[in-house]
């Protein structure tokens, strides 16, 4: 048997009590890694990733381009495959889920365009 669920448990547990991540995307054009704090939300099974920047976010751009994306949460990491949601009432589902676990003022204070997220599900 494989030690896998193990590992996503030890995940799963350090996203329930993180504030930020650590993304780390490979570069659309450099084909370098680059890692980049964000925050998320994590729902159940589903985490979510909501670009500051909406589309115009350069890590956002090099998961178009290449959906797999390593997340470390305090010391825990595994790969996810990312799916791009551009849908304005799932996006808008997602602005919601941030402002319940960040508040309003904050989201407002540094997030800039609202017109896509990302959902990263773990492989």
């Amino acid at each position: 048997m494989s030690n896998k669920p193990a590992r996503n448990d030890a995940l799963r547990d350090r996203l329930s009590r993180s504030r930020e991540i650590n993304i780390s995307v490979i570069g659309r054009k450099s084909g370098r890694t680059i890692s980049n704090p964000v925050w998320f939300v994590l729902d159940e099974d589903k985490l979510y990733l909501l670009p500051v920047q909406g589309s115009d976010t350069q890590w956002y751009k090099n998961v178009l381009k290449n959906p797999s994306i390593r997340i470390e949460a305090g010391g825990a990491e595994a790969e996810f495959k990312t799916v791009a949601i551009n849908d304005a009432t799932r996006v808008s589902s997602v602005v919601e889920k941030f402002r319940d676990k960040y508040g309003a003022s904050d989201v407002r204070k540094y997030y800039s365009k609202f017109d896509v997220a990302v959902l990263a599900q773990m492989r």
